[in-house]
């Protein structure tokens, strides 16, 4: 093999490489981080909220941290936050595929009321920059997850004497599907067709891509009516009993539109 030829099957074996790692990161997951306490024995922990990250790569350092949108910063008393309560810190799409750790950032508003007093709370400098709580959690392409931080304030707070109070957080991350998704590719793809799946009163629908790839998210558990309406001159098509289980995509695989 000469030496052109030899560049050009590197260039294009790199290409190929490049294509298929890119495409496994494609999708998105919607996750909803929940905050939640136990009981504790004061009458306020107001914990100052100021950002949520998530971290793709297992690696400890501090490359890899993205904020998500929309988080809801403030002052939470976590104390509110039992018998089934909870706060909603963030509800964002984010890209699909391996989430290592969650982390909340706090701000310098963290104060304890004890006694009918209310005095500071004194963050170690070694958790200024956020809490890291591990999560590794795969998330799949169009599912929905709920994860929810258990804050044990009891364990949290730390009596250092003379009437001062630490912030040692203890808190347990689990993520849970909520629901699942159904996928698949019409063919011919020229048909575009809008696509809905329908549960009950429920309609919840998409549009194929240009390659002809659907996907339909955020579905509860349940058997759909996969309905396809595609553009003129291609005949409706309905497809029964798909079933969707929470956490998994269902993959209806090639699904034929006819021409009228």
């Amino acid at each position: 093999m000469n030496l052109s030829k030899l560049l050009v099957l590197l260039i294009f074996t790199s290409l190929v490489g490049f294509t298929a790692c890119k495409k496994k990161e494609d999708g998105t997951a919607r996750i909803t981080v929940r905050l939640i306490d136990g009981p504790g024995d004061y009458e306020e922990v107001n914990i100052d909220i100021q950002d949520v990250q998530i971290k793709a790569s297992d690696d400890n350092g501090e490359n890899g941290w993205t904020s998500l949108d929309g988080v809801k910063t403030g002052v939470y008393d976590l104390l509110t936050l039992t018998g089934g309560l909870e706060a909603v810190l963030a509800d964002a799409e984010i890209p699909a595929g391996r989430v290592s750790q969650i982390r909340l950032v706090l701000g310098s508003n963290n104060t304890l009321k004890v006694n009918g007093q209310t005095v500071d709370l004194t963050t170690p400098s070694a958790q200024q920059s956020g809490l890291k709580i591990n999560l590794n959690t795969d998330l799949a392409d169009g599912v929905t997850y709920s994860v929810l931080l258990d804050f044990d304030a009891a364990r949290s707070i730390v009596a250092t004497g003379s009437g001062k109070y630490n912030l040692k957080p203890v808190i347990k991350a689990v993520a849970e599907a909520t629901s699942g998704a159904i996928k698949g590719l019409v063919d011919p793809k020229e048909a575009a067709p809008a696509v809905h799946a329908i549960k009950d009163a429920d309609t919840t629908s998409a549009y194929a891509n240009d390659s002809g790839e659907f996907l339909i998210k955020g579905l509860d558990a349940g058997v759909y009516k996969v309905v396809f309406e595609p553009k003129t001159g291609y005949d409706t098509k309905t497809v029964d009993n798909v079933e969707v289980i929470v956490g998994e995509v269902k993959d209806m695989g090639t699904v034929a539109i006819s021409k009228k």
